[in-house]
């Protein structure tokens, strides 16, 4: 079986930061794309940025610039650095992740649990 575990989520002022983490663990042979999500009360669960195994990176309009995200392939894990947060980035925020869990099986996206990411003053 394969895991998500994210951390880092919390309650932070417009203008801070945060950072949040993501590591998968179990039957694992390879892992392809790894990406981060959100979703806010009465809203779909949208993209907000993504990364190649190879390091190539894309986001979402409304954070670049101010979200990066990273991957540490030798930990499994994938992070998304959070600058200048705003009101509307208000969600609860899922890791995504495309495993290969044993050699010439079928890639598979699994999901974290959620953390909840508050901007508030």
């Amino acid at each position: 079986q394969v895991q998500l575990v994210e951390s880092g989520g919390g309650l932070v002022q417009p203008g801070g930061s945060l950072r949040l983490s993501c590591a998968a663990s179990g039957s694992i042979f390879s892992i392809n794309a790894m990406g981060w999500y959100r979703q806010a009360p009465g809203k779909q669960r949208a993209m907000v940025a993504g990364i190649t195994s190879g390091g190539s990176t894309n986001y979402a309009d409304s954070v670049k610039g101010r979200f990066t995200i990273s991957r540490d392939n030798a930990k499994n894990t994938v992070y998304l650095q959070m600058n200048s947060l705003k009101p509307e980035d208000t969600a609860v925020y899922y890791c995504s992740a495309v495993i290969r869990a044993e050699r010439g099986t079928i890639p598979v996206q699994y999901w974290g649990q959620g953390t909840q990411v508050t901007v508030s003053s």
